[in-house]
């Protein structure tokens, strides 16, 4: 025995040499295992034999580095690891819609991006990637297409169902063949909704409702009292594009034409500076005007509030002899995809009130209110109908 390791020490002596060094650990190594035979020599040998064999390495040159092994079971699916890609760098979720990418590739989706945009915006700075502070814009950042068409395709669990699709058919699941389905865009409601029926329930109920609901059954005085509260709610809808209508006939109407109001942003001159709107000048009617608009009515800091608002007056910049009644509107300029509601607004213009007071723009949440504050210039197009005495 002694002199199997006499013999094992001079072969480990010389393996930091030629190649014959390295045949003769591999000969110590087979005496070894067959006097010992344990599997910790068995493995050290091996080691051994590819140290020997390999090219030498320099000993300057740090280790190379050793990938880790994950445990079997602890890398889950695919999707699943695509989800953390995939995901906003912002909100850390999936896009649902558009995906915009940095010029180094950071994704982020439509909702933050535009806010991101408006927060510069209000800021007055110039807006930067969360994660590598590059510069970000509209003309700066693209569409990544190819996100775009592999986030439609992970599966995703229908909220009523429980069961998976793809994100691309989950719409048109919940839409139309969800037998569970109970949502606020697609509600399940009974096909006697018109004589009154409030009922609302997942789908796979509606059947048996529609056999036991009441409303086929009653009489028609019972009936005349809810046709009438539903009348009240459609005749509130007709009543603003009635008085639409009603203003198209008049003899002096004007709008701003091919040339939409462009508010361009300002700032004011006091100490802590506020962002404010304003247009050029601008004809309509003969008579000189401007627009003025302001966040959230000029508070402090509109940057830190999740809801937005926008405000705007109706300013007269001519000298009249006499008062000018009109009724004025705001919408959205062509090729704008801002939702606004026409609202319609009254002022008897005079030398002395030459300035309306401060309306709410009625735009729809808070979304579209950063989709205009992220563009460089808000377009909208202005009517005013002089009101004839």
């Amino acid at each position: 025995m002694s002199s199997v390791e006499e013999r094992g020490e001079v072969g480990v002596a010389a393996a930091p040499g030629s190649s014959s060094g390295g045949l003769g650990v591999v000969a110590v190594g087979t005496a070894l295992e067959a006097v010992v035979g344990g599997p910790s020599m068995q493995e050290e040998v091996s080691i051994r034999r590819g140290e020997g064999l390999g090219p030498e390495s320099d000993p300057d040159e740090p280790p190379p580095k050793k990938r880790m092994r994950l445990p079997e079971g602890e890398s889950g699916k695919l999707e699943e690891r695509l989800y953390s890609v995939l995901c906003c760098t912002v909100c850390l979720d999936l896009p649902k819609a558009s995906v915009y990418q940095c010029t180094n590739g950071h994704l982020m989706c439509a909702g933050c991006f535009i806010h991101l945009l408006a927060d510069s915006r209000l800021k007055e700075e110039q807006a930067t990637c969360p994660n590598c502070r590059c510069e970000i814009s509209k003309s700066l950042c693209c569409r990544n297409l190819a996100v775009e068409k592999a986030v439609s395709e992970l599966p995703t669990d229908c909220p009523f169902c429980l069961k998976q699709f793809p994100r691309s058919s989950l719409e048109r699941h919940q839409r139309e063949e969800c037998q569970d389905r109970y949502t606020t865009h697609w509600v399940t409601q009974c096909k006697y909704k018109r004589i009154g029926c409030p009922w609302k329930g997942p789908f796979h109920e509606l059947p048996a409702h529609e056999e036991e609901c009441c409303h086929p059954t009653k009489t028609g005085t019972e009936l005349m009292g809810i046709l009438g509260e539903m009348d009240q709610s459609h005749s509130r809808e007709l009543t603003l594009y009635n008085s639409i209508f009603s203003l198209l006939c008049y003899e002096k109407i004007g709008f701003t034409g091919r040339l939409e109001v462009q508010f361009r942003p300002y700032r004011t001159d006091d100490f802590i500076t506020r962002l404010y709107y304003e247009t050029p000048r601008f004809t309509v009617l003969n008579q000189t005007w401007v627009l003025k608009a302001r966040v959230n009515d000029s508070e402090r800091n509109p940057n830190l509030s999740c809801k937005r608002t926008l405000s705007f007056q109706l300013i007269l910049k001519s000298k009249v002899n006499s008062a000018i009644e009109c009724s004025f509107l705001l919408l959205k300029g062509p090729y704008d995809d801002v939702r606004i509601k026409p609202v319609i607004h009254h002022h008897a213009f005079s030398n002395d009130t030459n300035e309306t007071d401060y309306v709410p723009l009625p735009i729809t949440d808070s979304v579209e209110c950063n989709k205009l504050l992220a563009a460089k210039n808000i377009n909208l197009r202005l009517f005013i109908f002089q009101i004839q005495k």
